[in-house]
This record gives C-alpha cells, sequence and structure tokens, in this order.
C-alpha cells in the first residue's frame, strides 16, 4: 500500500512579518491552517513540520502535527531551498527504514488551501504517470499584455506584438498558487532535471479568490480581509 507524507517547512527566521509562521490569523495561528488541512485530507501517514524554532515547534504539536527533529542549522538560513528541506525531513524517515511513495510539501503560509484540493492533487498524480502535481491559479489578466517600467521612468512591454490583440483572444495563463507540491519519490528519482513547471506536472487549478501570498504586512493585511469575506460568503 502506497505511503505519503506531508512535510510543512517552517523556520523561525521570517524578516518582513517576523514570527509569521505563528503569527495570529483570525484566532488561529497561521501554520495551523496547512497542518489542519493535511489532517482533513486523510491522504498522509505522518504530517511533520521541519523547523529550528522551538516555539514554532510546539504550536505544530499542539495543532496535530508531528515534530521529530530540530531543523538543522544548515538548513536553516535564507538562503536554503524548500527541496533541500522537504529531503531533509524523508531521508530521515528512511535511515529508519520508512520510505514514502509520495511526498506532499505543504507551505506554512497558506490559510486558505483546502483538504478537497490537496485531495484532488494526490488522485490525480496517483493515477498518472506524472512526477508531480500542485497548486495554481489562473491569472487574473493576460499575461502578454503586461510591461515594465524603465530606469526612465517609461513603459516598455514585455510583448509589444500583443498590443493590439484581443484579450479574450490570447491563451489563459497559470501562476504557482503556493499552496501545496505533491512528488511521486520514486519518479522524481527518474527525472532529476525536470522543474515544477514542466510537463511532468499536474496543475490542480484553485479559484483565485483561495490564492494569496502573504510575505509583506500589505499582503497579510489582504488575506485578512479576503477570509472575512470567504468566512461570510462560503463558510
Amino acid at each position: 500500500m502506497d505511503k505519503a507524507i506531508a512535510v510543512i517547512p517552517a523556520r523561525g527566521g521570517s524578516k518582513r512579518i517576523p514570527r509569521k509562521n505563528i503569527k495570529d490569523f483570525h484566532g488561529k495561528p497561521l501554520i495551523a491552517y496547512s497542518i489542519q488541512a493535511a489532517l482533513d485530507c486523510g491522504m498522509f501517514d505522518r504530517v511533520v513540520v521541519s523547523t529550528d524554532d522551538e516555539e514554532i515547534a510546539a504550536t505544530a504539536v499542539k495543532y496535530g502535527a508531528e515534530v521529530p527533529f530540530v531543523r538543522p542549522k544548515e538548513l536553516a538560513d535564507d538562503f536554503t531551498g524548500t527541496a533541500d528541506v522537504v529531503n531533509h525531513a524523508v531521508e530521515f524517515y528512511e535511515k529508519q527504514g520508512i520510505v514514502y511513495d509520495y511526498v506532499c510539501t505543504i507551505y506554512a503560509t497558506a490559510p486558505f488551501i483546502r483538504a478537497e484540493y490537496l485531495a484532488k492533487g494526490y488522485e490525480l498524480l496517483k493515477n498518472s504517470d506524472a512526477v508531480n502535481a500542485f497548486s495554481c491559479a489562473s491569472m487574473p489578466f493576460p499575461i502578454q499584455r503586461t510591461f515594465t517600467i524603465t530606469e526612465k521612468g517609461r513603459a516598455e512591454m514585455f510583448h509589444p506584438e500583443c498590443y493590439a490583440t484581443r484579450s479574450q483572444d490570447l491563451p489563459e495563463a497559470y501562476q504557482d498558487a503556493g499552496q501545496f507540491y505533491w512528488t511521486n519519490r520514486q519518479r522524481q528519482k527518474q527525472h532529476r532535471d525536470e522543474v515544477m513547471f514542466s510537463s511532468v506536472s499536474i496543475p490542480v487549478v484553485i479559484p483565485r479568490y483561495l490564492v494569496q501570498d502573504i510575505d509583506t504586512p500589505e499582503d497579510w493585511q489582504r488575506a485578512e480581509l479576503m477570509y472575512e469575506v470567504i468566512q461570510r460568503t462560503h463558510g
């Protein structure tokens, strides 16, 4: 029988929003939403939080996750990639002879994450020959019509050839929702050079109103307002 593990990276050194992972968000620490969705999903043999911080660890355990180790300092700086953190967690169990077929990286800063989409990602991946399945959402506007601001303060289109093209005639674009990333561990070993956003991955499209990065105080405020509206209208 296939075994699956959820790994939630949550280091203690957030700069722009201090203590972000355990900051109160509508009555619960932010990380609690990710833990709860993983538990409610019912697909995981383990829900593990990888952290270097004692307070985050205690909070994670309180809300039902496991914290079987303290993340090493060399994996807790500003330059460590998420993949290294997740591999460390998975290898922690492999050294004990516990092998997981499916690994799901879940971000600790995803209060809109839903168990139903986590489950959908797992089912889509399991019933395919893909390596990954990850959350995404459609872009609210055509990326072909976007522009940058030059050093002289003027506009410059990325795709000027699309200036006169009707929006409805341009192909729809999608963006990473920053919530979860399923991986088939065995297939991953056979496709080490492939990136997540490629033909080896299945995009799991979720509604745009459930997507919000939380990197700055402004993001946090927007997320709180979005959450209030969702609770009033969707429950």
